[in-house]
């Protein structure tokens, strides 16, 4: 039966076998058989037996319905995967051409291996399983690393809090230095987006990152106080390492209870400090360190009054008045028309930073941490000490002359 052609199934030139012995032809079976096999169409990846391998091709046997031929470019594939194929070997490859001159089916390696390399990112990103790949080059956006023989991208965004670039300022050189520090380093990815037709390939470390910390950060509640060390001063804000490898950033609004100029004012790389979580959103912690720290808005009204004259530093200068620091908590605005009698159309000329001037307090927002000052109203009279006492003295009764604020006051 080996040697003979089995009825209902065609033969290399596709000719259907006749039935042994004096067996009648089941036509209605033959044409099932027919319909039941599927013939390879240019593009399909298919699958061979090795009948005979050289140093310029390889010859397939593809399910007995004809041979397949590998040769010339074809028969390379970048990812040296059909290095030292044998005789009886299984292999695939993609069909080129149904028939070439000799009656026989090309085939190629090299595209058999391309379609492969993308049906595997596809899989490993629908699977979203992590991969270990190693960094070809870096270039001003980001890296390079290869997967399955397909160069993939790396972007800075998808960069891991380890390896991310934080710059102060944002300097392009700066940050294309350290990622080429990460060329020949091995990082564990995810196959983030995959599009064979585009041929584009993006890998992320920050979503492998962010499966592998969701454990260790499901132990930490809002509320919860942590510490750890400062890994990087930005101007928005400070990045603060704390447990095992977790990172938070507290922005500079939630630094101090004063107004910070920048956060290099006051913070260091490698400082020890604690702070308190006040937000978790995925992988990102948001932290705060003047919440440790009670307000110094809440009992303003021991140290300072409206109408109290204070000395206090320029701290900056803005177009539209003066920060001044009262005392170390502390700070208070000068607007530019609380500067002068006359018109000021220069704030620079008025003070410099660093400047010690005297002031007068004119109004006191505890809820919104503001502190109005003036210089033109320094020379205003002061309410006189008999008059206060007279009007604390004076029967609690409603009358026209008492519910009307006066001048000092409004």
């Amino acid at each position: 039966m080996d040697k003979e052609q089995m009825p209902g199934v065609p033969d290399a030139a596709g000719n259907l076998g006749a039935a042994s012995g004096n067996e009648p032809v089941d036509f209605k079976q033959l044409v099932t058989n027919v319909e039941l096999i599927k013939v390879p169409k240019v593009g399909d990846l298919i699958k061979g037996k090795v009948i005979a391998v050289s140093n310029s091709e390889v010859r397939l046997d593809i399910d007995g319905l004809t041979t397949g031929v590998v040769r010339g470019r074809e028969f390379f594939d970048e990812s040296d995967q059909y290095r030292g194929i044998a005789v009886g070997d299984e292999v695939e490859a993609t069909v080129t051409e149904l028939e070439n001159e000799n009656g026989e089916m090309e085939l190629s390696f090299r595209f058999a291996g391309h379609q492969r390399a993308w049906g595997n990112l596809a899989q490993l990103q629908h699977d979203g399983a992590p991969i270990e790949v190693v960094i070809a080059e870096a270039n001003k956006g980001g890296l390079m690393a290869r997967v399955g023989g397909i160069l993939g991208f790396l972007p800075v965004s998808q960069l891991s809090p380890e390896h991310y670039p934080r710059v102060p300022g944002g300097d392009k050189a700066k940050i294309f230095e350290r990622l080429r520090e990460l060329a020949g380093q091995r990082l564990t990815v995810k196959v983030f987006d995959v599009n064979e037709e585009e041929g584009k390939l993006i890998l992320s470390e920050k979503a492998a990152w962010e499966e592998k910390q969701k454990d260790v950060i499901s132990r930490y509640r809002v509320g919860d106080t942590v510490t750890g060390k400062v890994t990087a001063v930005t101007t928005f804000g400070v990045f603060l390492e704390f447990g095992e490898h977790l990172e938070g950033l507290i922005h500079i609004s939630e630094l101090a209870w004063q107004r910070i100029e920048h956060p290099s004012d006051l913070f260091t790389i490698g400082q020890e400090m604690s702070a308190k979580i006040i937000n978790i959103q995925g992988s990102k912690i948001f932290l705060s360190a003047k919440q440790l720290v009670e307000d110094p808005w809440k009992d303003i009204s021991v140290r300072y009054q409206i109408g109290q004259k204070v000395t206090g530093k320029v701290l900056k200068v803005n177009p539209f008045g003066l920060f001044v620091e009262l005392d170390a908590q502390i700070h208070g605005l000068a607007h530019i028309s609380e500067l002068s009698d006359a018109p000021v159309a220069d704030v620079t000329k008025v003070a410099k930073p660093g400047d010690v001037l005297e002031f007068k307090i004119i109004s006191i927002e505890p809820k919104n941490h503001r502190l109005g000052l003036s210089r033109k109203r320094l020379d205003e009279p002061e309410p006189k000490v008999e008059e206060k006492a007279e009007a604390s003295d004076a029967p609690a009764k409603p009358s026209a002359e008492a519910s009307t604020p006066s001048p000092e006051n409004s």
